[in-house]
């Protein structure tokens, strides 16, 4: 058993490193929907990992403004994550009705997923170990943001503080 445990814990690494772009990966919508990211070659996008809960939730308000604004050029997914202090403990239909109901969120979120820990998924597990123009390591906290170009790489991250409608963010739109 410690030798398949091995095998496949090298294998998994191995795919993990042969990533080249976000365009490789599949995530679940919010919605139990398999989506390719290589649906959106050609478009930026920007990745944020959420929770109902917490003192930066109003960013969804922002988040949806930012995609009204610039959903031609930009797709904006949310993440939710339960990982900082136990603020998304809601089911995916609740955090969607949730997002709905108080911010009009319309732009693409994922299933709940895990940004940090033993069961990070591997998306996250890839965008934090990617080089870029901010930083590389774990998430900190939630509203943390990854700014991926047409061709699927990481160009920029931002900590939670960043707000989505912020210059630092929309110059590179």
């Amino acid at each position: 058993m410690k030798y398949l445990a091995l095998i496949t814990l090298l294998i998994n690494l191995t795919i993990m490193n042969a990533q080249q772009s976000v365009h490789e990966f599949t995530i679940t919508s919010i919605d139990g929907v398999e989506k390719s990211l290589s649906d959106f070659k050609g478009k930026k996008m920007l990745f944020v990992n959420t929770a109902s809960e917490c003192g930066f939730t109003t960013q969804y308000m922002e988040l949806q403004s930012v995609h009204e604004k610039y959903g031609e050029d930009l797709i904006i997914i949310g993440f939710p994550a339960n990982n900082f202090g136990g603020q998304e403990p809601g089911s995916n239909d609740q955090i969607k009705s949730f997002c709905q109901k108080n911010y009009g969120v319309t732009f693409l979120l994922s299933e709940k997923v895990s940004v940090k820990g033993s069961d990070i998924c591997p998306l996250f597990k890839w965008l934090n170990q990617q080089e870029n123009q901010s930083f590389v390591g774990d998430i900190m906290w939630n509203f943390e943001k990854y700014l991926i170009d047409e061709s699927g790489k990481l160009v920029k991250r931002f900590r939670s503080i960043t707000k989505p409608d912020s210059d630092k963010i929309i110059s590179l739109i």
